[in-house]
Parts: structure tokens; sequence; C-alpha cells
């Protein structure tokens, strides 16, 4: 029989509803779909390695909504950089500093559970403060000896799912100087910020004491891809580069010193605030950053949309809400640097 999404799929549908009753599961009208794709999946391909693939994306992501829910309350940032960085290294200490700091601020931390500068993430913060979001290599990926025995360890089989959790579950992204995976999750991060399908965090570069990693990263774009064209000016406020962790931390706090997050409903971009501003920022707001509003529309006062009933703990935020343009996103980086100004 063919199956739909909508129920038009006669008994099955009830033998589907039995299931998520006998088993008792939030949210039925999801899983119900997830159940549905599952049928689709296995009635289109006959090819295992396809279904294998599936299967086993949905098991890790389950498994990291699991490890990671009880904390969902609790900010985090990701760390990135090399697992080559030997513990005697001045930029491993720095990075076991600045994640130490991040903890003394309210953060918790997620690396990718190897050694290096993961490894020293995960040591500056703490066992009880740290997730180990690790992947299955032939080499150099053992989990560190901080995190050998947390509960909080996921290991996964695919790269795309493992990229997932590193900026699903992040507040923040800090670099440190790393090899071919630290610069691919470098760019990663800043074209998903970009384009807009990674809501606006802080992306904080840090650089060792001589500033010869990122700042030298920072001249070639600058000099090539800025010069060539290839990117724009605004796009140089989707990152920070610098050489303490103390200043670092900083950027991260006053990130959501006022801002809190967002989320588009349709066209509307609803920004989520910590506390309440004045009408008079707001009228500073509109008129500095009249180019990332569409015409027409106004910076105003929100309530929650009824669209945002399925994220109840952050309803009672206060929001401002606008038509955003939806391609200026390093000027909404600023917007945001701005509004926690006041």
């Amino acid at each position: 029989m063919k199956v739909h999404f909508r129920r038009m799929n006669g008994e099955l549908d009830e033998m589907i509803d039995d299931i998520m009753r006998t088993a008792g599961v939030n949210h039925p009208g999801i899983i119900r779909e997830m159940i549905i794709s599952a049928l689709k999946a296995g009635q289109e391909s006959d090819y295992p390695a396809d279904l294998k693939l599936m299967r086993t994306t949905m098991k890790e992501m389950r498994y990291t909504n699991k490890i990671f829910g009880p904390y969902r309350q609790r900010k985090k940032v990701t760390i990135f950089g090399s697992a080559r960085t030997r513990p005697d290294e001045p930029i491993y200490q720095k990075c076991v500093e600045f994640s130490r700091m991040l903890v003394e601020s309210g953060y918790m931390v997620i690396t990718g559970g190897g050694g290096g500068i993961m490894q020293a993430g995960n040591e500056g913060a703490g066992v009880e403060n740290s997730f180990a979001v690790n992947i299955r290599l032939p080499f150099e990926q053992e989990t560190n000896p901080v995190m050998e025995k947390s509960l909080n360890v996921i290991v996964y089989k695919y790269f795309f799912n493992r990229k997932v959790a590193f900026l699903k579950e992040a507040h923040a992204v800090a670099l440190f100087p790393g090899g071919f995976g630290t610069l691919d999750e470098a760019m990663e991060t800043l074209t998903l910020i970009q384009t807009g399908k990674n809501p606006p965090i802080p992306l904080v570069l840090i650089d060792g004491d001589d500033g010869d990693y990122w700042e030298n990263w920072f001249s070639f774009v600058k000099e090539t891809l800025w010069k060539k064209g290839l990117i724009s000016g605004e796009d140089f406020s989707l990152f920070s580069i610098v050489r303490d962790p103390l200043e670092a931390v900083k950027i991260i706090d006053d990130f959501y010193r006022v801002y809190h997050s967002l989320r588009f409903v349709g066209n509307t971009l609803v920004i989520r605030l910590n506390r309440p501003i004045s009408e008079e920022n707001i009228d500073t707001l509109e008129n500095e950053f009249a180019d990332i509003i569409e015409t027409g529309s106004h910076l105003r006062f929100s309530e929650a949309l009824p669209e945002e009933k399925d994220q109840p703990d952050l309803l009672p935020l206060p929001r401002l809400s606008f038509e955003f343009n939806h391609f200026s996103y390093g000027l909404l980086k600023a917007f945001i640097r701005r509004l926690n100004s006041f």
C-alpha cells in the first residue's frame, strides 16, 4: 500500500496510534511523522547501505538529545583546536585557562573528546561541566582521559551528525589553532551564521601570544577574499580574534547581556531579550540599522507568537520583532552587539 503523511492510511493509522499509546510518547503528531518516514523509506529503497545510514543517523541524534537534554538551561561553548597540541605548549595551557574561566562564568564546555586542545578544554572545565562529542577514527581520536569515564560522551559514526551536535548545542564557538579539521569547523560555522542557517553566536578565534595563526588567516581573508569581492565588509562582524582568554570570555558574556535568542516565524524575526529595553533604545536601533529592516516594517515590542509554543520555557521573555531582509547576517550580529550596549 502507498503510505501517506496525511491520515489517509486507514487501518495503518490506527495501528500507529495504538503503538504510540502503548509505548507512551511525547508529541505524538511529530512521532507519527517519524514513523511514516521510516515506513516510506522502507518502501522506496531496497539498498541496505542507504537504509543503514538513515537508521544510524536517527539513533545517533536520539542519543545526542538524551545526553544534552538535562542541561538545556545551561549555556555551552564548543571548543575546537588541534588534537596534536601537547600539554607543555603555551596554547594548551591557554585553553585550560579559558575553559576554567568559562565554567566560572556559568558555561559548560563541548569538545571533540580527543587529545590536544580538546583535552585541554575538558581539563579546564572539569568532567562535571564537560561534554565529549567524539568520532570513530582509525587514529588520533581515543576519548581523552578527562572524559573517558564520563556519562557525557557521545561517539559518532558519521561526521555530519557530530557537526550538528557541535553547533546545535552551542551558544558560542571558540577556535584555537589547529589543522584541517579546525579550519573546516571555522569555515562551516562562518558559513552557517553568514547564511542564517545557524543563529548568530559569538565566534571567537583565540590565537597564541605571537598571533601567528588566526591573524595570518585573517590576512588571507582580507587580502584575498575581501579584495576580490568574495565576501562583504560586514562579514568581518561574524568573528573576533583575540589572544587573551579573559577577553574571549568577555566577548561571549557580553553577547548575552541583553540578547537571549532569536527565531524566524515566517518572514518575521523575533528577538528574545533577557530584559526589556526602552522605546528610545528601539528608535536608536531602528535608525542605526535601517538597512536590515524590510521596507514598510518597524522594530517593535512583541508578545510570544503562537508558533513559539513549542519552546514553552522561552514564552515569558520580552521580545522585539521586525521583518528582516534575510541577507545582512553580518549586520544582524552587529545589531545584537548594539542591543547589548543598552
